[in-house]
């Protein structure tokens, strides 16, 4: 055998091996483990397969970004188009495509405008003492003071009565909130597309109804504020104004809801470090970036498309290519961070992508983090003897492809 024939199959021999590689980091994504613990996954993926292209559960190939500096370019990178009109056209849109989230520059620019002189870092610190009450009274009103559902007694109720007074919207209908929230949520790997478009069909007739009574009668809420900018000319179409609106209902109680239960399954899984934080309640700011960071809310930034042929780590992304990063992967990155698979809450300054980075940086983070360390300091001083009264393997884990966080999380309070 000659030396080029011998250099021919050590190269398709590697080249075999890689393809099995893929095809084995392939078959273990998205699957019930994986929704479990994705972080022996994303870890094997930033090592072996950093740009990783997969067929995602809603059947388009696609390209995750698992490294920390990788995520940070894309997420900041013009490139990737946020427009999922402009990929898709006006026959395929989402209930969410007239918004912030989805647009690129100039109408991004003037979507988050309108809305985000409501979260500003001063507006939400004047909550800081109603949004400590309703922490308080939903303690005082658990149907026991020896056990709970962490989610449905405390994490879910609290973010979503914030969120319900800040739009003006009527608190009564919070449970229709939350119904509509986990399909949108899950929709990626729903199966039941009949359910999906139900539930897309009962919230915009709900808030087209909303709006209508509004513009009767409008008050001081950021609805009102919205829809009388739509009516005193083109700042917002009626289209703009049911997306925003919708997302500031779901985004605006999602992303707290599962900070909060995944931080305190997070003390709970390390009573030292819930320990330290009932004796020195200082560290509170601390603790909720590292929560943030160790098992954040959003597992997935939401999509973003190539808008020309880019060639990035090595990979070829052609045009109109899906790309989306995994936060929650990123924000283990030990190139970023030391010890990235401990829960410190001593961690000094954090630059965690939880809430993103560049334009479409979470508008409600100022407010999620408030809500989160209202939320952990008042339960921990109030039961600071709680525990977890489940095995935590056999918590349940929500599904879907954008927010992780447990269904239930039953605790012992006493």
């Amino acid at each position: 055998m000659n030396p080029n024939e011998t250099n021919e199959i050590h190269q398709n021999d590697e080249k075999h091996a890689s393809n099995q590689n893929h095809e084995n980091t392939n078959s273990h994504l998205f699957t019930a483990s994986f929704t479990n613990n994705p972080y022996p996954v994303y870890e094997k993926l930033r090592k072996d397969e950093p740009v990783f292209k997969v067929m995602f559960p809603h059947g388009e190939f696609g390209w995750i970004i698992s490294r920390y500096e990788d995520a940070v370019q894309v997420l900041k990178d013009s490139r990737f188009s946020k427009d999922m009109v402009k990929r898709y056209g006006a026959d395929r849109q989402s209930i969410f495509s007239s918004t912030m989230l989805f647009s690129d520059p100039p109408d991004h620019r003037r979507l988050r405008g309108l809305v985000q002189k409501a979260f500003t870092p001063q507006l939400v610190a004047g909550m800081r003492s109603h949004i400590q009450d309703i922490a308080s009274d939903l303690l005082d009103n658990l149907p026991s003071q020896e056990t709970m559902n962490l989610i449905d007694d405390y994490a879910f109720p609290l973010p979503i009565i914030v969120i319900s007074e800040i739009l003006g919207v009527p608190l009564e209908d919070r449970d229709k909130f939350r119904m509509w929230s986990n399909t949108f949520i899950e929709a990626s790997t729903m199966k039941n597309t009949v359910l999906l478009q139900q539930h897309v069909q009962e919230f915009t007739e709900y808030l087209t109804a909303w709006f209508a009574k509004v513009r009767k009668d409008p008050g001081q809420d950021l609805i009102s504020q919205l829809v009388i900018a739509e009516e005193s000319g083109d700042q917002l179409s009626e289209k703009e104004l049911l997306g925003v609106v919708s997302l500031l209902i779901i985004a605006g109680h999602e992303t707290t809801v599962n900070l909060i239960g995944n931080g305190i399954l997070a003390l709970l899984e390390h009573p030292e470090q819930r320990d330290l934080l009932i004796k020195r309640p200082e560290l509170i700011h601390q603790a909720i970036e590292e929560m943030l960071r160790y098992n954040g809310p959003v597992e997935f930034s939401t999509s973003r498309w190539a808008s020309e042929d880019i060639e990035f780590r090595g990979q070829h992304i052609a045009k109109g290519d899906l790309v989306i990063v995994a936060l929650d992967s990123a924000n283990r990155d030990e190139e970023q961070f030391k010890d990235p698979d401990v829960f410190d809450i001593t961690r000094e300054k954090s630059s965690h992508l939880a809430f993103g980075k560049g334009i479409h940086l979470c508008l409600g983070a100022p407010l999620a983090r408030l809500e989160g360390e209202i939320a952990v300091s008042t339960l921990l001083h109030r039961f600071p003897n709680m525990r977890l009264q489940a095995d935590v393997d056999t918590l349940e884990w929500r599904p879907g492809m954008v927010v992780r966080g447990v269904k239930e999380i039953p605790v012992q309070l006493i």
